[in-house]
């Protein structure tokens, strides 16, 4: 298919509405990891991948909702990982300490100007 038209993926799908939303549908999967249903020879952008999957009749308005629940989960970080993130916070949090800083919020007693409440007038 050397090029694709909006007449080659109406053919599959009912309107020019129901293209527009199916084809925005799949290049979000897409662009979130989805795995394409043809071949993409020349690296076309997300957005000619879709229209030419749409074309070809491997992405329907029956089947785009069975693609995007088998979207894969997120790998969950390894226990190693989540140990040296640990490590690396508690670092982080120590030598933040050690220069006499403050993690409480709201202790400081220095407001900036702004942040001042106006004042108001006495009156007598």
């Amino acid at each position: 298919m050397a090029r694709v038209t909006v007449e080659d993926c109406l053919a599959n799908v009912d309107s020019r509405f129901t293209l527009v939303h199916l084809a925005v549908r799949r290049v979000l999967q897409l662009r979130h990891g989805a795995l394409p249903t043809l071949e993409n020879l020349k690296a076309n952008k997300e957005v000619v991948l879709a229209l030419r999957e749409i074309a070809a009749g491997k992405i329907t308005p029956d089947n785009i909702r069975q693609i995007d629940e088998s979207r894969p989960l997120p790998a969950e970080p390894t226990m190693q990982e989540s140990d040296v993130a640990r490590a690396d916070l508690q670092e982080i949090l120590d030598e933040v300490i050690s220069y006499g800083a403050s993690i409480e919020y709201g202790t400081s007693d220095r407001y900036l100007e702004e942040d001042q409440p106006p004042e108001i007038p006495q009156t007598e």
